[in-house]
């Protein structure tokens, strides 16, 4: 690992998967208090619901800026402006007095993880390779499900003495955290490593990156892969609260269950790796995918307990496709690595952000709607597959 002055191989793990948790607690701390904004606003489920997929699709968008900018000024500046930034977004999602103005601090909100994570992805290729690099993937991505299990379990608690204002501020100090930190990195990536072009030609790197069709495939369907559980996020509270009647608080218990489950996918993912080929593995994940989205569909409305049990493989395969994804097209990064890490990123959250906005739709029954969405987008995953196979995975 490149020197770092005040931060130690562990510490440098840790700070990884810290970041790896902004996205999750960013969308997953307030989900309990969904409803609750609904009737406080006066706003629509969908004018609510946008609140996540404002923030996903900016996300993805300022990931696109940033990875190039990250490749010509480094690593370290891209972060300190990014964990300002988002420190200050949450601050002002607290403070706001109508939906349009959250709206609009989601928007920055956004803004400032694009540059974060951003520098986080580059970041492991910087500083780890081979199978150290695959373990410290399982690792953050073991510790970053962290977040998505006990988020929505705090955002409960908060709701029992505090309003939705509560969740923002706990996440304007998280990010105030992350900016303190953000001080003590020292930078990763050498001078002569970094491209030397104008500030608008290194956008054009990204067009290279674009034009990889074997990466670009590949990224595409673990993304669309991907995308039916950023769905479930958006209509989980819809679904436990409002078509089970179940309580803010009991909510998050089945959330956190489900976000449990996640944890021990990394490190399926490496057990698997040992015994299976990446075709196998592939293979293994379609296959459970496919049968989570049949599950959900054929007993998922049943009762709450039966729509966990059912999404739940769905959550496990999901957490296992996230570092086998990103060793894979890490590994094919050779150069300019902060444009490849924002290309991976941007994909991945454009398709989690439809996902969310598709998991919203006025459908009449928002289980069914999850099921087909899980169900479409594995076959999709496969006839993509299918094309790559054609030409060597």
């Amino acid at each position: 690992m490149r020197h770092q002055k005040y931060l130690t191989i562990t510490a440098m793990i840790a700070y990884l998967a810290y970041i790896g948790m902004f996205i999750p607690l960013s969308t997953d701390l307030y989900l309990p208090a969904l409803p609750e904004m609904g009737g406080y606003f006066s706003a629509s489920e969908f004018l609510v619901g946008l609140t996540l997929t404002i923030f996903f699709f900016v996300f993805a968008v300022s990931m696109v800026l940033f990875g190039p900018l990250s490749d010509k000024y480094g690593r370290r500046p891209i972060l300190i402006f990014g964990a300002a930034i988002y420190t200050a977004a949450s601050f002002a999602c607290a403070e706001a007095p109508n939906i349009y103005l959250l709206l609009a601090g989601r928007f920055f909100q956004a803004v400032g993880s694009g540059a974060v994570i951003t520098v986080a992805t580059a970041l492991i290729k910087d500083c780890f390779r081979g199978a150290v690099m695959r373990k410290i993937l399982a690792i953050t991505q073991a510790l970053g499900v962290i977040a998505p299990m006990v988020a929505p379990l705090i955002g409960g608690i908060l709701l029992t003495f505090t309003d939705w204002r509560g969740s923002f501020c706990l996440l304007t100090i998280l990010g105030a955290i992350n900016l303190f930190v953000a001080f003590l990195f020292c930078e990763t990536l050498p001078e002569h490593k970094r491209y030397h072009g104008g500030v608008f030609d290194s956008m054009t790197l990204l067009i290279g990156v674009a034009r990889k069709k074997s990466f670009m495939a590949k990224l595409i369907m673990f993304s669309i892969l991907s995308a039916p559980y950023m769905a479930y996020l958006s209509a989980s509270s819809f679904i436990y609260v409002e078509f089970f009647g179940l309580s803010a608080q009991e909510y998050s218990y089945f959330f956190a269950v489900n976000s449990a489950a996640s944890i021990a996918g990394p490190f399926l993912y490496l057990k698997l790796k040992n015994s299976m080929t990446n075709v196998g593995l592939l293979r293994l994940c379609f296959f459970a995918a496919m049968a989570s989205g049949l599950l959900v569909l054929s007993v998922g409305q049943a009762r709450a307990v039966m729509f966990l049990l059912a999404f739940l493989p769905f959550t496990v395969i999901g957490s296992v496709v996230r570092p086998f994804a990103m060793e894979i097209l890490l590994m094919e990064a050779k150069e300019n690595v902060g444009t490849n890490a924002s290309m991976i990123n941007f994909v991945h959250t454009l398709f989690g952000s439809l996902g969310m906005m598709l998991g919203t739709l006025p459908w009449s029954n928002f289980i069914d709607g999850l099921g087909i969405i899980m169900t479409t987008s594995t076959f999709l995953s496969v006839v993509l597959w299918i094309l790559i196979r054609r030409h060597s995975f």
